[in-house]
């Protein structure tokens, strides 16, 4: 090969490689707006509003939520403007934030949940796929286009008390479902667009950490979220539940917690597909993140009806998941989970693909009749891991599984690293080493 030849192939090999990764896996093209991570700039956020400057105080013991939602009141009143949390403590129940308010959180400042349930409102709202009465998050926000929230602050969900609320009474009644034992989200962003997080610490939520229900255009960028599995475990504080959205980016952030680290969530029951309140997930891109313990880095169900274009790449388990991805088939439920990319991953988990029937809580509403799910174009590649079990997938009459790719893989599968071919129509092999 001359060097001339040579220089054309390896130009048109790196621009092919470009242009694949600036597509998402059904082939369309990957906006530009995914590749911008420009930093909260305070100053084009309207007025500077310091709660101290408003009567509130440093005190972790002083319930001050009237105080701080009428400084977000005043904001919004104004025009908008920025709430600004400054170095310390300050104890609040849930707050709801107006179109043109932002909130932003100081080195050093705490802005923490109260354990009394009966301090949050019960309000219409959106949890595990469906729309209902139960209680407000710590942070609300709907219908707001630009909403953000940042600094180098940390929003501290204080959720000891409810999970071992929570694990008692699973003790007395092991059928108790997880909305059963009465606590709030730390986090709640709903029919919203153009929203950005970045920089925050998002810790210790009693439930769900950052749940985002019908929004576009939404950016978590360099977020440290994390709840902790021992000693005392807190029970579903899933990191990111993306419910019926379309057009995510999260970029940069550590996610550690007691459930999934991602979750893809939509509605659920025979009838989901058709229910307005519930939706797709579609062109969804997780990258350079780095995960610690958790259930699950990404995670299609439970309750999830539509989801396309999802792609996981650049990221590291530095903890041992117990799944890399795993897809909940929920019998129940009508699901299709198609083009979905996991890349360029290292590090261990229990399971690298895990597929199996998803039966808690199973309801069929009366129908008699089990609707079929599928999941299809499947991409996992370049993929170096450590696990116990590589291919923990089953089969089932309610489910199809056809067009996967598995392609420069690298496993140390230390219990099981066989591949049933037989279980997926059209799985493809490329450069596979599973080793024990």
């Amino acid at each position: 090969m001359t060097k001339h030849i040579f220089i054309s192939f390896l130009i048109a090999f790196i621009s092919f490689n470009t242009y694949a990764h600036n597509l998402f896996p059904d082939g369309t093209s990957i906006p530009e707006w995914f590749y911008e991570h420009i930093e909260t700039d305070l100053n084009k956020l309207g007025e500077k509003y310091i709660i101290t400057e408003h009567g509130a105080v440093n005190d972790s013991t002083l319930l001050q939520t009237e105080i701080l939602q009428s400084v977000i009141d005043k904001a919004a009143s104004n025009n908008g403007g920025i709430i600004i949390i400054p170095k310390g403590t300050f104890l609040t129940s849930s707050l709801f934030f107006r179109q043109n308010t932002h909130l932003y959180l100081e080195e050093g400042a705490v802005l923490k949940g109260s354990d009394d349930i009966s301090h949050f409102p019960v309000v219409k709202t959106r949890m595990e796929g469906q729309t209902l009465n139960y209680f407000a998050a710590l942070i609300n926000a709907d219908g707001l286009d630009g909403f953000t929230i940042s600094g180098k602050g940390t929003i501290d969900g204080n959720g000891l008390r409810y999970w071992k609320s929570f694990w008692q009474r699973r003790a007395v009644n092991p059928d108790c479902t997880n909305m059963d034992e009465l606590r709030p989200r730390l986090i709640y962003i709903s029919n919203s667009k153009n929203i950005q997080l970045s920089g925050v610490k998002l810790i210790n939520s009693p439930f769900w950490t950052t749940h985002l229900y019908k929004c576009e255009y939404v950016k978590l960028l360099h977020l440290y979220i994390y709840s902790p599995y021992a000693p005392v475990k807190a029970p579903s504080t899933d990191a990111v539940d993306i419910d019926a959205c379309q057009n995510i980016l999260i970029k940069d952030c550590y996610m550690a917690v007691n459930d999934d680290a991602i979750a893809l969530k939509g509605g659920k029951g025979p009838k989901a597909d058709i229910d307005p309140d519930n939706g797709s997930n579609i062109n969804i891109i997780i990258e350079d993140c780095t995960f610690g313990f958790c259930h699950s880095a990404l995670t299609f169900g439970s309750e999830s009806v539509y989801d396309r274009n999802i792609v996981m790449r650049r990221c590291t388990i530095v903890e041992q998941a117990q799944r890399l991805l795993w897809l909940k088939m929920r019998p129940d439920t009508p699901q299709t989970y198609e083009y979905v990319t996991v890349e360029d991953i290292k590090g261990k988990a229990i399971n690298c693909l895990y597929i199996q029937p998803w039966t808690q809580f199973f309801d069929l509403k009366g129908e008699d009749k089990m609707p079929k799910s599928f999941a299809r174009h499947i991409t996992l590649r370049n993929v170096d891991l450590d696990c116990d079990i590589f291919f923990n997938v089953g089969t089932s009459d309610q489910f199809e599984l056809s067009d996967f790719l598995f392609e420069d893989l690298k496993i140390r599968a230390s219990k099981d690293g066989e591949i049933r071919k037989e279980y997926i129509k059209n799985l493809t092999l490329k450069n596979i080493s599973i080793c024990n």
